[in-house]
Order: structure tokens, then sequence, then C-alpha cells
């Protein structure tokens, strides 16, 4: 029996069928209109329904890449099931180069939104209605914060045996985090509603980190083999197997000044490790960042400056620190981006 079309926000994409999409969002002061352009990619067979979004925060412009590369990939020529493929969700912050909506919301916290709430309640109960809503399983794309970067991790809420968790171990992200849901989150909405979510974090807002990108994007395409999205081998090795984080962290500046620091992204850390020192511009006063636990740096500030009690570096925790770092060591070592991942 042939497969059913698929349908989103009004339109009909038929088996075997890739087209792109442009939902209606908003309009600018210049009643210029704004669109969430989606592009569904709905194979032949029958599979699972898959989401790969990005720039919910819209100056977290690695994700927008990912979704990029994702769709060029040859690997999706012969799918199994429907991919859902959304490269800038905050298209008012992409546009603005900044993280947040016009009114300053986080647009990640305002779900599951509503159509007569505030500018980000709207636009998250229109992306939930007309594409979310449609999804088997997601994955959520980010990076860290202005000024602030993120070796690739995995955060999900886990659970043994689970579909989260199949996900999550098939991404090849060297960390993940068992994170606790946010309210008004994406994350929190699908998980809610039993719609396993993915959330990769890697790099830094507003620059495109090769490191990050090149393996979300295999990452995406190993969660698809996992769900049999995908036909064919595995070109490249499976990467080391992810170490899960009991817990994290920050170490905070301890005065306001300039920071120097004195370690790295992804490296080993011991409790009572001096991690960096903040002084004052004149060197009157200094005082050193310590860490407050045995871990590995996860996350970690970009910008020197630093007022007192400012998160500086973020720590996960791990029950086998050495398998950890040998999980750092693994991924580093198979950061060779693809042939055609700068075209």
């Amino acid at each position: 029996m042939a497969r059913a079309p698929f349908q989103l926000a009004g339109h009909t994409i038929q088996p075997g069928q890739r087209s792109q999409i442009d939902v209606p969002v908003a309009r600018l002061y210049t009643h210029t209109p704004l669109h969430i352009t989606v592009e569904v990619v709905h194979g032949r067979k029958e599979g699972p329904v898959i989401l790969v979004c990005g720039g919910i925060h819209g100056d977290e412009i690695n994700s927008v890449e990912i979704v990029r590369r994702l769709l060029r990939s040859k690997a999706i020529n012969s799918l199994r099931g429907t991919l859902i493929a959304v490269p800038v969700v905050n298209v008012f912050g992409f546009l603005q180069q900044t993280r947040y909506l016009p009114d300053r919301r986080d647009l990640n916290r305002c779900f599951p939104g509503s159509e007569n709430g505030s500018l980000g309640g709207r636009i998250a109960a229109l992306f939930r209605e007309e594409i979310v809503d449609q999804a088997t399983h997601i994955i959520d794309l980010h990076t860290g914060a202005i000024h602030r970067t993120n070796l690739p991790q995995i955060r999900a809420q886990l659970s043994p045996g689970s579909e989260t968790e199949r996900m999550a171990d098939a991404f090849g992200a060297p960390v993940i985090l068992n994170a606790e849901l946010r309210e008004g989150s994406l994350r929190h909405y699908a998980q809610n509603r039993g719609i396993p979510v993915l959330t990769y974090e890697a790099g830094e807002a507003l620059r495109f980190d090769e490191w990050a990108i090149a393996p979300g994007v295999r990452g995406v395409l190993r969660v698809m083999r996992r769900l049999n999205m995908l036909t064919g081998e595995q070109r490249r090795r499976s990467p080391a197997p992810a170490e899960l984080a009991n817990g994290s962290s920050w170490a905070r500046a301890p005065i306001d000044g300039i920071l120097r620091p004195r370690t790295r992204l992804g490296a080993r850390v011991a409790k009572g490790e001096v991690l960096g020192k903040v002084a004052d511009p004149f060197g009157n006063q200094e005082e050193e960042v310590i860490s407050m636990a045995d871990g590995i740096v996860i996350g970690m500030s970009r910008l020197p400056l630093a007022n007192e009690g400012e998160a500086l570096y973020h720590i996960a925790r791990f029950d086998e620190i050495e398998e950890a770092e040998t999980a750092m060591e693994s991924f580093h070592s198979s950061l060779t981006p693809p042939p055609d991942a700068l075209y």
C-alpha cells in the first residue's frame, strides 16, 4: 500500500518529495512579512518523523549551519520516515543577531505558548501547533550564550532503556548531561508529551566553530541511523562511548576584574585546582578561581572581563573520571571535518 502524504502547515508533501514551506509568523514594523522556513523530506517508506531545529536562540548560528549541512547530506536521499528541518526558529533574534525576541523574552522559555499571549508565546504556540506536534522525535540544536563556549554535549532527561537514552548514546558527543527539564523550554514541552528529545550544545554564539558543527551533523545522522531512517553503513568509525555526568557546577569570579585563564575547554581538572586568576586593571588585588570538584571543563567564558559571582567555568563531574578523559581524547582525535564541510 502506498504511503500517505505528509501534511504540514496546510501543505501536502508526497512520498519521495522534498518541499520548503514558509510558515507565516509575524510582520516587521515595515509591514514586511516574516516566516519560519521549514524543509520537509518525506521518504517513500514508513518511519519516524524527526524534527531537527536550530536558532531557537537567534544568535546561536552553529545550529543553523548544522541543519544546512544535514539537508545537503547524500545520506538523506533514501530516507525512511520524514525529516522536518528548521534552520532558524527565532527569526526575529536571527535578524538582530541576538538570543532574544524584540520584547527581550527567551523563546525557549515560552512553550507551549498561547495564541493570545506575548510575542514569544504566540511564536511558541505557532511553532508547536504547526511543526513540533507533527514529530515523533526531536533534536534541538544550541550553542553557548554570548561570550561563552560549550564543549559538544548532549542534555536530556534520561531513564534506563528509554528512547531518549538510545538517541543520546547514538549521537556520539563526548559528554551526556542528565539534565532536569526547564519549564517553558521546547524540551520540557516535548518530553512531557512523550516525544523523546535531545538538546545538543556546542560552541559559541555568533561564531562558526567547526569542531562543534561537524560532530553535530554526524551526531544527527547517527541518531537517524539508530532510528532506522537511513540505509547504508556509517563510513566513519564509531565514536568512543559517551560518558554520563553525574552532575555539574560553575566556578565563579571571586572579585570584579580581568580574568587570566589557566585551563581550556575539555580539560580534566582537580578539586582545588587553580583555573584562572582575576585581577583589577592595576594588579592591586588578585584572586584565584578555584575548581570545587574533580571533573571536565564543559563550558567556559570567552570574555576576560568578569563581575564578582559571574560564572566562568562549567565543570561536569563523573563517577569514572579516567573514562571521561579518554572520551575527550577520542573526541578531539576525531575532529577531522568531512571533505565537503566548508562548502
